[in-house]
């Protein structure tokens, strides 16, 4: 049974669609509603001309220049907020103005992406930046849905390639974390989006199955690679020093160390079965997504 609802005649606005997470969820939302009713603001349209040309309306947006959004998001009935991918006090500051946008528009519902340990308390600084904005969202008396997302499985990309390569996980203390994978999660905003009333308010965290830590991922890539991969723990100063040695800003450094903390106290260390009810099938496991970074690394 076909479980999309279709949407006719209702336009629904998708900001970031050139971005890794919003150009797919638009790529999936075209597959279930028609793109006359589709809209999309970007920083740069021309970046978008492909989905000019699959007829999707284009309009150029930017959350720091909350002017140009009201013509963005003109004539929303939805309109989904991917969160700004900006680091600090200030990304709570670009999602507030794209929701302010967005209930200017007279959209009827408005959606944001969210993270999973959202929390004023969050060791993890986008965890309290996203807080901040679902307080926002909740007060604006339009309906909403915060999609608490998983933590994006992807992230194994920033270390992979360096364990492949050394043969170490060498890296700060972590803790467990449930490792989502971005198609999964796309498919549970475009239900989102297509089927009001199914997640609303502040969802429950949209996670797969399973928690791994680091010292797990080391175990599974080993047993992909048919290589031994060693989880190697080091202090978080000497990982800092070490990595701005290597050419990463201090500032980029302290953010990611938010990370390993955030994940030694336990703060990602939960799992709910609303994702996977949602979608009607088990969560693409962390296995699989390193499989398949396996597959792409051997391809190039």
């Amino acid at each position: 049974m076909n479980h999309w609802f279709m949407l006719e005649e209702a336009m629904i606005i998708v900001t970031g669609a050139t971005g890794r997470l919003g150009h797919k969820i638009v790529e999936k939302l075209l597959d279930h509603v028609p793109a006359d009713t589709v809209g999309v603001s970007v920083r740069d349209p021309d970046k978008a001309a492909v989905l000019a040309a699959r007829g999707v309306r284009v309009r150029a947006g930017d959350f720091t220049e909350p002017a140009r959004l009201d013509h963005a998001f003109e004539g929303a009935d939805q309109v989904l907020v991917v969160s700004a991918s900006i680091r600090g006090p200030q990304a709570a500051g670009a999602n507030r103005a794209a929701i302010d946008a967005a209930v200017r528009s007279g959209a009827a519902r408005v959606l944001y992406t969210s993270h999973q340990v959202a929390s004023p308390d969050s060791l993890f600084d986008p965890g309290r930046q996203h807080a901040e904005t679902e307080k926002h969202l909740a007060d604006q008396g339009v309906a909403y849905t915060a999609l608490r997302h998983g933590f994006y499985a992807s992230t194994f990309e920033h270390y992979v390639p360096a364990a492949l390569r050394t043969g170490e996980f060498w890296l700060p203390q972590d803790g467990p974390v449930s490792w989502t994978a971005h198609a999964d999660l796309v498919e549970a905003d475009v239900i989102a989006l297509t089927r009001p009333g199914v997640l609303d308010g502040v969802t429950p965290p949209l996670t797969a199955a399973e928690m791994l830590d680091f010292s797990d991922v080391a175990r599974v890539l080993s047993e992909l690679a048919g290589r031994t991969i060693t989880r190697v723990v080091v202090g978080d100063e000497e990982w800092k020093e070490a990595v701005i040695g290597q050419g990463m800003p201090a500032a980029a450094a302290e953010f990611t160390l938010g990370m390993f903390r955030a994940a030694r106290a336990g703060q990602f260390a939960v799992t709910d079965p609303t994702l996977e009810n949602l979608l009607g099938r088990p969560a693409i496991s962390a296995r699989a997504v390193l499989a398949s970074f396996l597959t792409q690394h051997d391809e190039r």
